[in-house]
């Protein structure tokens, strides 16, 4: 497939006009030559212009050494990697510095191989078949009733009702889903109010969906982020206050279903594609 046309069909299908982004504010100048125009001028969609046609897409949530490496080892050319963010992640390194560039010397060996690098997080995060929320709540069994949070033109949540009778079992359910422990903060009742949570994956703890919640009259939040740190503790206070209960599953486990429900978008585009999994950093929670 043409590159221009798959990235031309991407834009179609997920980016809105009032989407904003601010990825390559933060990119250091030794990654900035691979960085194409479009990326510096809007931080959304195409990275890395690297080939002119795709013959097999990777998806991934994050560009972490092991993703990029992966797709080198298996010695592929014009292909694409779709990522979620444009930069790693991982808490455990910093807990004031979570964001980490993409590796030059990868990013180089990405260009000798024709393989580009496509990034979508707000268009991603936005209500859709394949957004992050949404997807959280299919694998989690939940019956979404009403979409909410809107955020940098996205709108980011899910309201949805669940058959779990108390936030314990819900907690095992989401640690099950994903495949590793998760966090219950429990600030609330074991009951959940109506059978309703909200959802919002990634780095949803934040006061504006916090405050969503308590005028839907919800005391379960579902996130990726749960750790109580200086960028979360007002949404923790509004929970503690408002006695909602929060549970984490890591920013990466919370968001990866959207990347792999990708795969199918790609597919319908005639399209072999292969989600790549990653480690998920338990400091998240």
């Amino acid at each position: 497939m043409k590159a221009t046309d798959l990235y031309m069909q991407l834009e179609k299908d997920f980016v809105k006009p009032n989407m904003t982004e601010n990825w390559f504010d933060y990119m250091t100048d030794d990654i900035k030559e691979y960085i194409c125009d479009n990326f510096k001028q809007r931080s959304i969609g195409l990275i890395c212009d690297f080939t002119k046609e795709v013959n097999s897409v990777y998806t991934a949530v994050f560009p972490s050494d092991k993703s990029l490496t992966k797709i080198l080892d298996d010695g592929v050319t014009n292909a694409m990697l779709f990522v979620h963010h444009a930069a790693d992640w991982d808490l455990s390194k910093d807990p004031d510095k979570a964001f980490y560039q993409m590796n030059p010397e990868l990013l180089k060996k990405f260009k000798e191989r024709n393989i580009s690098i496509f990034n979508f997080h707000y268009p991603l995060d936005n209500f859709s078949e394949y957004s992050t929320s949404k997807t959280l709540a299919d694998a989690l069994g939940i019956t979404i009733t009403k979409q909410f949070a809107a955020i940098s033109g996205a709108v980011c949540g899910v309201i949805g009702v669940t058959n779990c009778k108390d936030v314990h079992e819900l907690n095992a359910k989401y640690a099950k889903a994903v495949g590793h422990e998760t966090k219950l903060y429990k600030y609330g009742s074991d009951t959940i109010l109506n059978n309703t949570v909200g959802i919002c994956a990634g780095g949803g703890n934040d006061p504006v969906v916090v405050s969503e919640l308590i005028e839907n009259g919800i005391n379960v939040l579902i996130s990726g982020l749960s750790r109580n740190n200086k960028y979360s503790a007002e949404a923790h206070k509004l929970e503690e206050e408002h006695k909602i209960n929060l549970l984490g599953g890591t920013h990466y486990s919370s968001e990866k279903f959207a990347c792999i429900a990708m795969c199918k978008y790609f597919g319908n585009l005639g399209l072999p594609s292969e989600f790549i999994s990653d480690i998920p950093c338990l400091d998240d929670l």
